[in-house]
């Protein structure tokens, strides 16, 4: 595992991001963080851009955003993704990306999150191949 800022490696320094957060971002960030590592997929936990917690399979599968009023998961080939669950409720006019904005007390389709992972690492794999 790489080392960031600190020696930290990326899951440490998200461990850090949830702890600091300490209020429902922070738990919600833990808990769609536990079902992305649980998807069935291998997922590397990365830290970029000074601080954004980024799950990787074959590229990017996502990144973690914590602001005031929403957890976002932007997902980087999000518009190529078929989301039957419609999970994809930010970021929609874009031709590549998509986000799913979650507020406090919201309650998240975690077998339809843990779904579009599964399909954002196939495509990850597929667009890898294609430039192969």
């Amino acid at each position: 595992m790489k080392k960031a800022q600190g020696g930290e490696n990326p899951s440490q320094l998200i461990d850090g991001r949830i702890a600091e957060l300490g209020d429902w971002r922070g738990e919600t960030l833990a808990r769609v963080r536990a079902l992305i590592l649980g998807a069935g997929v291998e997922v590397v936990e990365e830290w970029k851009w000074r601080g954004v917690p980024v799950w990787e399979h074959a590229g990017i599968i996502c990144t973690g955003e914590t602001y005031k009023s929403v957890v976002k998961l932007t997902f980087a080939r999000g518009a190529m993704l078929e989301d039957p669950a419609g999970l994809f409720n930010s970021s929609l006019e874009g031709n590549v990306r998509r986000a799913i904005d979650m507020r406090e007390g919201e309650r998240l389709n975690e077998a339809a999150l843990q779904e579009l992972v599964r399909r954002a690492a196939v495509a990850n794999e597929a667009a890898r191949v294609k430039k192969k």
